[in-house]
């Protein structure tokens, strides 16, 4: 093989796989500046709102593991109501029971762990919709009526949510959960969120 067609090959796969990576670091820095200022770490220091969406997941993996995304969301969501800083929580979800052996219902599970952390269950809403981001997105300002809300999940997932909170009207902040403790899950899910927001401006886009 001669080095031309070597540099011929190279550009053949570069330039799409280039433009893969433009597409995807465009996506992220975009969803990224539009949250600037607008996540929380400290319970202290977020504003009011009387609404928090806890975005869902499983309290276990596929696998049966401890999920700790799911651990440190019903945490930090239990800052927030202790705080004073949310008064109802929307606990937003699937219910995989019927689709996967191995499936939970996120809303009761994320319910029943509020409620073992005190949170009173009259102040906790189930959301079935919740399967998808931009589903319990539409879901708060459509059905829920809400005009602002407190999303709660991890900073990564957080900045995309208001995004797509900014989209259909809804006032946003985030409240930033920790995520796992454990490397390789850190980085799988930083991974995952990369391509997430790619996935997201096509979905914007049927929105319309």
């Amino acid at each position: 093989m001669t080095p031309k067609t070597i540099k011929r090959i190279l550009l053949f796969v570069g330039t799409p796989v280039a433009a893969v990576l433009i597409v995807v670091f465009a996506c992220n820095f975009m969803v990224s500046c539009n949250a600037s200022g607008r996540t929380y770490d400290d319970a202290n220091e977020i504003p009011h709102n009387r609404y928090g969406l806890l975005l869902g997941t499983s309290p276990f993996t596929a696998n049966g593991a401890r999920n700790f995304y799911f651990e440190n969301r019903i945490s930090a969501a239990e800052q927030l109501y202790k705080a004073g800083k949310v008064n109802i929580l929307i606990v937003s979800g699937g219910d995989y029971t019927r689709v996967h052996e191995t499936g939970y219902d996120e809303p009761v599970a994320m319910r029943d762990s509020l409620v073992v952390h005190d949170v009173p269950e009259d102040s906790i809403i189930l959301d079935y919709d919740g399967t998808r981001t931009i589903l319990s997105i539409v879901k708060a300002k459509n059905e829920f009526h809400l005009d602002s809300v407190t999303i709660i999940s991890q900073e990564d997932h957080n900045r995309r949510a208001i995004y797509l909170a900014d989209h259909v009207g809804l006032h946003a902040i985030g409240y930033n959960a920790a995520p796992s403790h454990i490397f390789h899950n850190r980085f799988k899910n930083t991974i995952r969120e990369y391509f997430a927001r790619v996935k997201m401006f096509i979905d914007i886009l049927n929105l319309e």
